[in-house]
């Protein structure tokens, strides 16, 4: 199938299940989030000229989130503040809620108690539904890259506006083309999927949702199934887009040497609480028994000093 033959709203029918089985979302929710996005209903054309490109850094502050699945209390009042702008990495063992506490972010699961508010702004109601939350615009990058094989690369990175009719062709083309050059795949736009190493998937990946022009950025396991070279590469196209992109990023990972190179701040998360925070410098530094023990690690490469 190509861009051609889509029609809009296929992304919602036909197209959904694979989005969902693959872990991709667009934020805005792809039929509510549409309105939410463009100020006009889900399906119609939109070229009212509403400016994409303005950008911000958000602030997010967690506070005493709890998340149970049946009686494992995976979440434990959790609290966490993001500044505006940040680029902040979550990271710690596997199984200890790093994935929970992001599509938490991104409202696709709900709390069970506490609250989430970005900008001063919850985006939980009080009988913990989703609240509307059409003050920012959010993006997700899954670990799976969830590209679709039958369409180009440009067609991958141009899929959401074509779908909703954000705006004409012409200027679609020049998104995905901006967009492209960001993650240093300038020209790419003809290649599909299987001609693409993992690293390559990963930056058409962020290009997606880069078009999308997030005021937050979230990235579940970037260097998952990535070799050195290709996560080096990866955090070199994050720390680069800092330089151009006004946004908050976030990311989780138990990618040590991946959070220290690239984040303001890092968060380590244990049994389900935040048990430290800091510079990347302050938790290596760390006096904490369980910190350290996950930070110095043959398989880490980072000696004690």
């Amino acid at each position: 199938m190509h861009v051609a033959d889509l029609r809009p709203g296929t992304i919602t029918g036909m197209m959904a299940w694979q989005m969902r089985m693959e872990g991709f979302m667009l934020f805005r929710f792809l039929d509510k989030g549409d309105e939410e996005a463009t100020g006009a209903p889900a399906g119609t054309e939109h070229h009212s000229g509403r400016d994409l490109s303005a950008t911000r850094g958000v602030g997010i502050r967690i506070e005493k989130i709890n998340k149970y699945f049946g009686s494992n209390h995976v979440l434990k009042d959790l609290d966490l503040e993001i500044l505006p702008g940040e680029t902040f990495s979550i990271i710690g063992p596997s199984g200890t809620g790093k994935s929970v506490l992001l599509k938490l972010i991104v409202r696709l699961d709900r709390p069970d108690s506490g609250q989430i508010y970005i900008d001063d702004r919850p985006l939980f109601a009080g009988d913990g539904t989703s609240a509307d939350a059409d003050w920012f615009r959010c993006s997700m990058v899954f670990q799976s890259s969830a590209l679709f094989n039958s369409l180009t690369v440009g067609e991958n990175v141009g899929l959401w506006h074509r779908d909703k009719r954000i705006c004409p062709e012409k200027t679609i083309r020049r998104i995905v083309a901006e967009k492209l050059a960001l993650v240093g795949l300038e020209g790419k736009e003809g290649l599909r999927t299987s001609e693409l190493s993992g690293g390559m998937k990963k930056r058409v990946a962020i290009a997606r949702s880069l078009a999308m022009n997030p005021d937050l950025i979230l990235y579940d396991e970037p260097t998952a199934e990535l070799d050195p070279v290709n996560a080096d590469e990866l955090a070199n196209t994050i720390v680069g887009l800092r330089k151009t992109v006004k946004n908050t990023t976030v990311i989780v990972t138990h990618d040590l040497n991946f959070a220290l190179y690239l984040s303001d701040r890092i968060a380590m998360i244990h049994e389900g609480s935040i048990i430290e925070i800091g510079t990347p410098a302050a938790l290596k530094a760390s006096t904490n028994p369980v910190v350290r023990n996950f930070i110095y690690t043959t398989t880490k490469g980072i000696k004690e000093s």
